[in-house]
């Protein structure tokens, strides 16, 4: 019999079927009448899962690529810029920035904890020049969600901009782009909004178009400059992905016909069992202000992080590893996107399996029994 694999990576997702089935349908023309229903469907249903009345720009590409898209557009070289980088996808914000000639500083903050909105309302008042703050939603390197919110009261009433990564968390952590005064955020398609990788969003502000307006860094395919005027008559500047527009399409209806709201509160609940789990296993949370994208969990004293990750690959299982100097040292799981309670317990007794292989001493079942009781008590 063939194996069955699971996917319990922070991305890329299990993709629900009918999102499959939609991005098999026969290829459309991007420049014909036929594209043009599809595309403004897709582009007025993404302001809802970004919580935005502003218009949000698709790309062909990877998050990154949206990451990309929103620094080059927004800023001028030699551009003061500030990159809150508490793992290592905050740390692509100061790669970014450096690579295109900005004065970005690039601020170390403690891994595996939120970054202290302080810290940037004195850098702010130091240096009320600075063009942009660049923070995550979630910093999936470390499963810690950072305090998105407190940020934007900092920078909402200045002329700096708030920049935000949602590559992962968009969907899976509360963002309300508008009520909160965030100016761009950028995400990618193959987490929470249960899609393939190859597509790059940024939900642009009114803040930001001006900033845009006056940016002079160069920029070709990545400028939401030619692309939001294209936007304005309902198409791209270039050959966008159709077919994963269809598999979109599809995705944003599943999540309105959930709700928003409820979709952040699965997402919570999923990953507040799978916290309870962990600690049950005799295991110890890396993060001190968990993600509900995903766990990190610290590798028992005496085994090797890699161990566990190669362990449950060999069982069919796909989890994430530590980055960076967090390599070997910790593992991480998620249930993010089309997930429920039964994909929990499924990633829990995998872990219990290969820990016990692995000789981590623990009750075992204790796990899966914890991850029960959570979810039979809310």
């Amino acid at each position: 019999m063939t194996r069955r694999n699971y996917i319990f990576a922070p991305g890329p997702v299990n993709v629900p079927p009918q999102i499959l089935a939609a991005t098999a349908k026969p290829v459309i023309h991007h420049r014909s009448a036929d594209f043009d229903p599809l595309f403004a469907k897709v582009s007025e249903d993404l302001k809802y899962v970004f919580q935005t009345k502003n218009p949000v720009v698709i790309f062909a590409s990877s998050g990154t690529g949206a990451m990309e898209a929103a620094i080059v557009s927004s800023a001028s070289p030699g551009d003061r810029v500030l990159s809150l980088e508490a793992g290592k996808f905050g740390e692509r914000w100061g790669e970014i920035a450096q690579a295109y000639g900005l004065g970005v500083k690039r601020l170390q903050c403690e891994w595996g904890k939120a970054v202290d909105p302080q810290i940037v309302a004195d850098e702010l008042k130091e240096h009320p020049e600075t063009k942009a703050v660049y923070i995550e939603l979630c910093e999936t390197s470390t499963a810690t969600v950072e305090n998105v919110k407190a940020v934007a009261e900092i920078t909402r009433n200045t002329e700096t901009l708030l920049i935000v990564d949602a590559v992962s968390g968009l969907c899976a952590e509360e963002l309300r782009m508008d009520e909160w005064g965030v100016d761009l955020v950028g995400a990618g398609s193959q987490k929470a909004l249960m899609l393939p990788p190859g597509l790059g969003f940024v939900a642009v502000g009114e803040k930001a178009r001006e900033a845009i307006k006056k940016s002079t860094t160069p920029k070709f395919y990545f400028s939401l400059e030619k692309a939001l005027k294209e936007l304005e008559k309902n198409t791209t500047p270039f050959t966008p992905a159709v077919s994963l527009l269809f598999g979109l399409e599809v995705a944003l209806e599943m999540i309105r016909e959930e709700g928003i709201e409820n979709v952040w509160k699965r997402h919570a609940r999923l990953a507040e069992a799978s916290r309870h789990a962990v600690k049950a296993m005799n295991l110890e949370l890396y993060s001190q202000n968990p993600a509900n994208t995903c766990t990190a969990v610290k590798a028992p004293e005496g085994i090797e992080g890699g161990k566990i990750v190669k362990g449950l690959k060999e069982m069919g299982i796909t989890i994430a590893g530590g980055q960076g100097h967090l390599k070997g040292k910790i593992f991480r799981f998620a249930t993010l996107g089309w997930y429920n309670e039964y994909d929990v317990l499924t990633i829990i007794a995998a872990i219990e399996k290969i820990l016990q292989k692995l000789g981590h001493k623990f009750q075992p079942g204790a796990g899966v029994n914890a991850a029960m009781e959570y979810f039979q008590t809310n």
